[in-house]
């Protein structure tokens, strides 16, 4: 895609991450229903079990761990990280694709992986979503009703380090009031379309 000077422009790179119960995905299904803002959203591969309502293809490709440490092998990712037992992997593929045709690329993605981002030199813009209290974390997790106690503590454990890394993230958004929250990423968002 070519800007209003005539020279070629790629979308901008937009990672969001957060600990479990943040609310990172809800808050990335609202800020794709803005048409005037032209973001998508790269389909992750991993190897953790489909869950109910989740379709191959649109929420995740769910490989097995043969598959996916093939695609490593072959440096089919941009990142990839094992969380919780399972792998978790952004294709390249899905990422470029999309950046040639001018949209912006949401990266839903954890500490480790954005971390090893960071660590390409690939230019990006990173969000942090900060659940309002670990309070609030726990009950959005147990509203899932996809973890056990065990994974329940392991994930709100795991919370604790990864608010730590906040302060790696170009900015910060407080998930409490839904809405606000979502206006406050539009307003961090639109400028990155600006110099198109």
């Amino acid at each position: 895609m070519l800007n209003s000077k005539g020279k070629p422009f790629k979308g901008p790179l937009i990672i969001i991450s957060g600990p479990s119960g943040s609310g990172k995905s809800t808050l990335v299904r609202e800020l794709l229903k803005d048409k005037s803002i032209p973001l998508e959203v790269a389909v992750s591969a991993t190897t953790r079990k489909i869950r109910q309502f989740e379709v191959d293809g649109v929420d995740y490709f769910f490989w097995d761990k043969d598959k996916f440490k093939k695609e490593v092998a072959s440096g089919s990712f941009l990142e990839w990280a094992e969380v919780y037992g399972n792998f978790y992997g952004t294709l390249v593929s899905e990422v470029e694709s999309r950046r040639l045709r001018g949209a912006g690329v949401v990266l839903e993605i954890d500490v480790q992986g954005a971390g090893q981002i960071r660590k390409t030199g690939e230019i990006s813009k990173s969000i942090f979503v900060v659940p309002p209290d670990m309070k609030a974390c726990e009950a959005r997790l147990r509203a899932r009703g996809t973890e056990t106690e065990e994974t329940l503590v392991k994930r709100l454990a795991s919370a604790k380090k990864e608010l730590e890394q906040s302060v790696e993230y170009d900015f910060t958004v407080v998930n409490d009031d839904l809405e606000i929250a979502v206006e406050k990423i539009k307003g961090f968002i639109r400028p990155l379309f600006l110099e198109r």
